[in-house]
């Protein structure tokens, strides 16, 4: 955690998910900010997908701050950036509880530096800046404390992360009636620290799964729901590696319990339900990527079934969400680097271990063909409720 005087400005980093890296004055109304980032555990494959700082003290007058040190390598290619051009800071003047995007005027980019300018003119003198808003582990727990002692809803503790922390598994279904019959969908967000706007949608689609007006789906499916698969890097503001570099959705396939905790214990869950007899109809990883929607899953291995699920689940998507995929489905392939071990994501090794019918799905964060905007908070929310009826009509077609 970071907490500095510069001149009258202050810069912290003291709160959960907080994260910078170096920083320096240019002059009392001018800061440059570099990104810290995070690189692998072998020091590759650097992003710098995540800040989340607050500014105090700030003047009356406009205000200025660069955003440096952006460029990294993804899959091995040196040169990526996920602040780009198009990228629109959030902020907050109420400690993180709401959170608004700067606008265009506000925002530039210097194509030669790779860095974001933001001017503004404060509207008070302290206030959160991150890249997206920002989702923690305290948003989890509070949401389970606001629904605790329902009987549909149960968590327990699958496993500890590297820094000690607990990894849940929620369960939603009706318990007095039967599982045998029952469609099963798993539910996963946020491997990746940075991609908040994946728990945004899960607590939309927590809030319909426990509300009063799905008791019917919870008579007809069980929902398994991790929500925290890196809650260090929730907690600490990492991109999309555990505490010991390893990335949470890249090693499904060359797993270490003492290096990379978080991904044993899900592995080992997920496979000893299924090897206990239970049925998983669909696996839904949710990521965040920069300016494309899409969903991939093994269509050139996966058979018939699978791509007819596939191609369902995008229909759905396509008619009930602001999903932007005109292109369809993608073949997510064997692995993201063939040849390499410990690169198979989750869904590639649930399929490659148990024929699973596992999706990925990425969203964007930069401007919405279909929003004519940059994605909100409530967006989210809106998508992750409306995911719910896609999800369950996917696996369980009107009609049939």
């Amino acid at each position: 955690m970071l907490a500095l005087l510069l001149a009258a400005v202050t810069v912290t980093t003291s709160f959960e998910g907080g994260n910078l890296g170096k920083v320096e004055t240019v002059a009392p109304d001018h800061l440059r900010l570099a990104v810290k980032g995070q690189a692998d555990q072998n020091g590759r494959n650097r992003q710098a997908n995540w800040y989340y700082f607050e500014l105090g003290n700030l003047p009356r007058g406009e205000f200025r701050f660069d955003l440096t040190e952006l460029v990294g390598e993804y899959n091995f290619k040196p040169g990526s950036h996920a602040v780009t051009k198009d990228t629109r800071p959030v902020y907050s003047y109420d400690g993180g509880r709401t959170w608004t995007h700067f606008t265009d005027q506000q925002v530039s980019w210097n194509e030669q530096a790779k860095e974001l300018t933001v001017r503004f003119t404060p509207a008070k003198t302290a206030i959160r800046i991150a890249h997206t808003p920002p989702y923690t582990n305290a948003n989890v727990q509070a949401l389970l404390k606001e629904f605790q002692g329902k009987p549909f809803l149960k968590q327990e503790i699958i496993g500890k992360s590297v820094h000690g922390r607990s990894i849940p598994l929620l369960t939603i279904t009706d318990p007095a009636t039967p599982e045998a019959g029952k469609l099963v969908i798993w539910w996963m967000a946020r491997q990746h620290a940075w991609e908040t706007g994946t728990s945004w949608a899960l607590e939309g689609g927590l809030r319909k799964l426990l509300a009063p007006g799905a008791a019917n789906l919870r008579k007809r499916f069980v929902f398994k729901v991790l929500p925290c698969p890196d809650p260090d890097g929730m907690a600490e503001g990492a991109v999309r590696f555990n505490s010991n570099g390893f990335d949470i959705n890249r090693n499904w396939d060359a797993v270490d319990a003492a290096t990379m905790p978080e991904i044993a214990a899900m592995l080992k869950t997920i496979l000893d339900w299924v090897d206990a007899g239970h049925r998983i109809d669909l696996f839904l990883a949710m990521h965040n990527t920069e300016s494309v929607d899409y969903i991939d899953t093994m269509l050139s291995t996966g058979g018939p079934e699978l791509n007819a699920l596939a191609q369902r689940f995008q229909r759905l998507l396509n008619e009930k969400t602001v999903f932007y995929a005109p292109n369809g489905p993608r073949d997510a392939g064997e692995s993201t680097t063939p040849g390499m071990k410990g690169r198979k994501t989750v869904h590639q090794e649930l399929f490659a271990a148990r024929k699973i019918p596992a999706f990925l799905m990425e969203q964007m964060v930069e401007y919405h063909p279909r929003l004519h905007r940059l994605p909100t908070v409530q967006d989210r929310l809106d998508f992750g409720a409306a995911l719910v009826d896609v999800l369950t009509e996917a696996v369980a077609p009107a009609g049939q």
